[in-house]
């Protein structure tokens, strides 16, 4: 796998991360397709290089959108050597309360399905067998590791993330393409500052960025981010269950809607919990 990529999807372009990976891809030479919803920020993005940069807005739990993004893309440049898909939303979830059942329904469209639409046609346009080098990468969670309270949603997400790039990696055995999955656990970004609770390991979105495509290009098929948070939620699963759990709900719960700290989720409307590239 080459140590530089020079043909690039991102999405979730306008998050924390997102914009990181943005500026060092574009920094190393890359062509990036910079897929987000925030016209202003890919814009900025793409005054790095704009001869190498083009913009996207699509939803990306919208198959039809995505698809006609990968066509124009491609059409231009061909197929990428690298896919990331990183777009995701957080937000605290109570099922009790039924508005946020809507919560639940709209994470698992962008977290789980949207990288899956990602990942689609440049898997199609490869012959779904690719011949060519092609790294995808999916932007998971440590909380995808275990249910945390107050976060219902936004676990499952993730989890339900970890285990399809599992079986999409299971599948692509043999092949010239790799499927990487990225567990961050806190990153230093808009959406963590108005968290709560104690978060271990706090990395900079620029660290973050660097250690995930160096990563990606030594063949690492699980990368955490950073790793000691890893090993803290390792160590934290092999309390008892009941052990665990009591530890964890004496920590304050990451904001509902409509509560201190919440940012919108696109596609619910304003008073929604989170927005585009989220951290545990």
């Amino acid at each position: 796998m080459p140590a530089h990529f020079h043909n690039v999807v991102l999405t979730g372009a306008c998050g924390g991360l997102g914009q990181a990976l943005a500026r060092q891809l574009l920094d190393q030479g890359a062509k990036v397709a910079l897929v987000g919803l925030q016209q202003p920020v890919l814009q900025q993005l793409a005054a790095i290089a704009p001869e190498r940069s083009t913009l996207y807005t699509p939803d990306v739990s919208d198959a039809s959108a995505i698809q006609a993004m990968a066509a124009d893309w491609m059409a231009r440049h061909g197929l990428p050597d690298l896919v990331i898909a990183n777009a995701g939303v957080a937000g605290g979830f109570d099922t009790a309360q039924a508005e946020d059942l809507a919560v639940l329904r709209r994470m698992l469209e962008i977290n789980l399905l949207g990288v899956a639409t990602t990942f689609q046609p440049f898997l199609h346009a490869a012959g779904g067998q690719p011949t060519q080098p092609l790294a995808l990468v999916g932007v998971a969670s440590i909380a995808g590791w275990r249910g945390l309270p107050g976060n219902g949603a936004y676990c499952a997400s993730k989890a339900g993330l970890i285990a399809y790039l599992q079986s999409l990696r299971a599948e692509l055995r043999g092949t010239v393409a790799s499927v990487h999955t990225v567990s961050p656990g806190y990153l230093r970004t808009q959406l963590t500052a108005g968290n709560r609770f104690a978060m271990p390991g706090l990395l900079e979105p620029d660290v973050a960025a660097r250690r995930l495509l160096a990563g990606v290009a030594a063949g690492r098929e699980h990368i955490v981010l950073p790793r000691r948070t890893g090993w803290l939620a390792t160590a934290l699963t092999c309390l008892p269950a009941r052990w665990h759990d009591a530890l964890l709900l004496r920590q304050p719960r990451k904001p509902r809607a409509h509560e201190a700290g919440a940012t919108p989720i696109p596609g619910l409307g304003e008073s929604s919990s989170s927005s585009e590239k989220s951290n545990p």
